[in-house]
């Protein structure tokens, strides 16, 4: 399973490492706000989308009591389910925003959401894809309101194996938000209701189906950045079961959406090659310098699975297996289906489709799948700006990418900082470059310290020289091998 959408949590960073976050973004020339048409085209659309059912021409689907689960706080809510368990299996009802009805192809949104891409988050606040009156509001799928959304209804199996599955446009009414903490609580006291607490059986089930067909699921903690006098501290914590449960409900629909695209000979799907030797031997070594070692003839899928969620070194060796995760990308195909689809780390082919508020690409997946689902027509420019996707969505995770490796520098350096001349222990990963990438025991950071010769798997002591949170740069000093 891909690891879910990455998040750097803060409280609000002041002083320096404010001033450097913020130098990072224009370094970066990333958007600080909307254009003015942008703003206008979404305050419109938000006015005039109609909610009605008989007005919008889609289903009524409010009589279903959907609920959302997500982090504290969220307000763009691309996603709300309901879950109606049967004699033999469930129907799972699965609401995506109907972000399509609020951006006008070729419009001020579109054009924006193109130049942008995704979502992009860091410790001083997120950069939205879409104008906050659509985001978190006219399209995202809050408590208690109307909302357009395409609706996936999945027949499943005993096995949680989807029999029968159907995508259409309607207008739901969630009923609650839930956070994952609280909907954790509430399927362990056994207070949760029904539609929630059928995730306890989805999850575990979904999750197996996940290790016969060969997938592996990469769970990587949120990060916080937590002020304290004198300075700042990281803080991670392990995802909870629901969390994981929550996201195969995604990964479920977004294989879905990829045979639908298959079938119909024309999609955009999520690609990943299989980890290479090369990955898998140095993840190997990396294990193995971290104390909880992959042993040969267990499936790294299997390794993944078995790591203690509590372990803070097992959490190192989640972020060390991103080395295996590389690679991903796009695949546009209009005619010739590709001859290999399949997402190796899925397992399976997979399409992104369920965040179309925080992503470009799943606002064109949903229509594809909505339109083949039902014989009917693809538009004409979604096939014509096909092509052109792989490259928006690249060049936004380059983007994305640098933002959050900078963000995570600088606020390291930001706990550093006034701790020069301590000593730290660390486990050697690998060489990198001119230097070698070392796993710090306390506090739980990666680093790269040039010139450093170490055998991989060794432990070394290094002394702190210097923190520089305007660049993000640490210095080190090996003091000997511990």
């Amino acid at each position: 399973m891909p690891a879910r959408r990455s998040r750097l949590v803060s409280s609000a960073p002041g002083g320096a490492l404010a001033e450097s976050l913020a130098a990072l973004r224009t370094q970066l020339a990333l958007p600080t706000s909307f254009p003015p048409d942008v703003l206008a085209e979404a305050e419109a659309a938000a006015h005039d989308v109609a909610t009605d059912p008989d007005a919008a021409h889609v289903d009524d689907l409010r009589g279903i009591p959907f609920l959302t689960i997500d982090p504290e706080g969220s307000t763009d809510l691309d996603q709300a389910m309901h879950f109606e368990r049967t004699p033999g299996g469930a129907i799972l009802h699965y609401a995506i925003a109907d972000v399509p009805a609020y951006a006008r192809p070729g419009g001020a949104v579109d054009a924006e959401a193109r130049r942008r891409g995704q979502t992009m988050y860091a410790p001083d606040g997120r950069i939205p894809l879409h104008p906050p009156v659509l985001s978190e509001d006219a399209a995202s799928l809050l408590p208690d309101r109307d909302r357009r959304a395409y609706v996936w209804r999945f027949v499943l199996d005993e096995d949680a194996q989807p029999v029968e599955t159907t995508v259409r446009r309607a207008v739901v009414r969630s009923r609650a938000q839930w956070t994952y903490r609280g909907a954790q609580a509430a399927i362990d006291d056994g207070s949760a209701p029904d539609a929630l607490a059928a995730l306890a059986w989805f999850g575990p089930q979904r999750a197996e189906r996940e290790r016969e067909r060969g997938g592996a699921s990469l769970n990587i903690p949120d990060t916080e950045v937590v002020a304290q006098q004198g300075g700042y501290r990281l803080v991670r914590g392990a995802p909870l079961p629901v969390e994981e449960w929550n996201a195969h409900v995604s990964l479920l629909t977004g294989m879905a959406a990829a045979e639908i695209m298959l079938r119909g000979g024309i999609g955009i799907l999520r690609t990943m090659p299989p980890a290479s030797a090369d990955d898998q031997a140095a993840f190997r070594v990396e294990t193995i310098a971290l104390g909880i070692p992959w042993r040969f003839g267990v499936a790294y899928g299997d390794y993944l699975r078995s790591l203690d969620r509590e372990d803070p070194a097992a959490q190192a060796v989640r972020d060390a297996a991103a080395g295996l995760f590389r690679g991903a990308g796009y695949l546009a195909f209009d005619g010739d289906v590709p001859d290999d689809p399949v997402q190796a780390a899925i397992g399976a082919p997979y399409a992104h489709a369920t965040a179309p508020l925080r992503r470009l690409v799943d606002r064109w997946s949903l229509i594809l799948c909505e339109a083949i689902a039902n014989d009917r027509w693809v538009p004409d420019w979604v096939r014509e700006s096909l092509p052109e996707l792989p490259r928006l969505m690249a060049r936004s995770s380059q983007r994305t990418s640098q933002l959050e490796s900078g963000s995570i520098d600088r606020v390291e350096a930001a706990v550093m900082q006034g701790r020069e001349g301590e000593i730290f222990t660390g486990a050697v990963l690998g060489r990198r470059g001119d230097g070698a990438r070392v796993q710090l025991i306390r506090p739980p950071a990666q680093i790269k310290v040039p010139g450093l010769e170490s055998a991989a798997g060794s432990l070394v002591r290094l002394r702190l020289d210097g923190a520089d949170v305007a660049t993000g740069g640490l210095d080190f000093t090996l003091v000997d091998g511990a």
